[in-house]
């Protein structure tokens, strides 16, 4: 089986370059404007934007895949407000031209990354697939409509697809040589990891006064090698006959900021410096996944904790001290 990894040089999709390599061929296509050539060294790959369909098609006729596990994409919130021609361009046209490529070359396997973000601020304090979709971004937005336009194709030319509908990643290859590096960084955890390694001064933890056990936000945080597993699983239902379906990913469980911060402390042995600062507009409460369908569908299963991402996290961070490529 040979699968194109699209975005292949980001977070994620360079840990599924890693991992399914050992037991696929795969083809990465990625035009770096975010992701990194160190973290995909030793693997084929073509610069390319997804939205050159003349390009693009040229690699599909080349490597003739099998199937696409599709990364590529802009997903930075608070930009897609402010910049959301960039968005509907990269992440929905993108999107667009890729189904194109693979039914102009009978490639009819897709596993799509895709988003918590789909639902938007929702008042379930335990969301399923089933959970209204309300989308309060952009991003969030465009993922929904990479899904319809998905589902559309299935109709259409028989195109079948697992949607996996992330909640909050962390964590590095379980080597620590494959990770987060992300310019500018808005993740939680990679920002504490920044305040330890004395990168910021300190953390601003937004809201203390939340819903919660203990006032802050409450998000359910999924490890990257588990969340990679779930891919090959979703590809390999797609491969044995299975119908297009969506998939919730997280741990069905959720952990607070103050609650990560402590965790942090607790792997390091160091004391994190932050601040209690102003809610921002548009956090809920509380958002944890119930993956109850995956777990029956796709066999998932969680096994990593939260410690173990930290710590693979941590060290990833120590191996590059200043990020890829410095």
């Amino acid at each position: 089986m040979k699968v194109m990894i699209t975005g292949g040089a980001g977070y994620i999709g360079s840990n599924c370059a890693k991992i399914l390599s050992k037991i696929a061929d795969i083809v990465i296509v990625d035009d770096f404007s975010t992701g990194h050539h160190q973290a995909i060294e030793g693997y084929k790959y073509y610069n390319v934007d997804i939205r050159d369909r003349v390009a693009l098609d040229k690699v599909f006729k080349k490597e003739q895949v099998d199937a696409v596990i599709h990364f590529a994409a802009k997903s930075l919130v608070g930009e897609s407000c402010t910049d959301p021609y960039k968005y509907f361009s990269n992440n929905v046209y993108g999107t667009l031209e890729l189904l194109k490529c693979m039914i102009d070359n009978n490639v009819k396997k897709i596993v799509f990354s895709s988003s918590a973000a789909v639902y938007g601020n929702t008042s379930d304090d335990v969301i399923t697939e089933d959970t209204p979709k309300n989308p309060t971004s952009p991003y969030g937005e465009t993922k929904l409509m990479m899904e319809e336009m998905m589902k559309w194709f299935d109709t259409a030319y028989g195109l079948k697809y697992v949607s996996l509908r992330y909640f909050n990643v962390c964590g590095a290859s379980d080597d620590s040589l494959v990770g987060e590096d992300h310019h500018p960084e808005t993740h939680l955890i990679p920002i504490i990891i920044q305040v330890l390694n004395e990168k910021r001064d300190h953390l601003d933890v937004f809201g203390s006064d939340y819903n919660t056990k203990d006032g802050t936000n409450i998000r359910d945080y999924v490890n990257v090698v588990d969340l990679v597993d779930a891919h090959i699983k979703a590809l390999n239902y797609l491969m044995n006959g299975g119908e297009s379906n969506i998939f919730n990913l997280g741990t069905n469980t959720g952990s607070s900021n103050l609650e990560i911060i402590k965790t942090v402390e607790k792997v390091s042995g160091k004391k994190i410096n932050y601040k209690l600062v102003d809610r921002r507009p548009g956090d809920p409460d509380s958002l944890v996944a119930s993956c109850a369908k995956a777990e029956k569908v796709l066999g998932y299963k969680n096994n990593h904790t939260l410690e173990d991402s930290i710590k693979t996290a941590i060290k990833f961070h120590e191996n590059f001290k200043d990020g890829y490529e410095k």
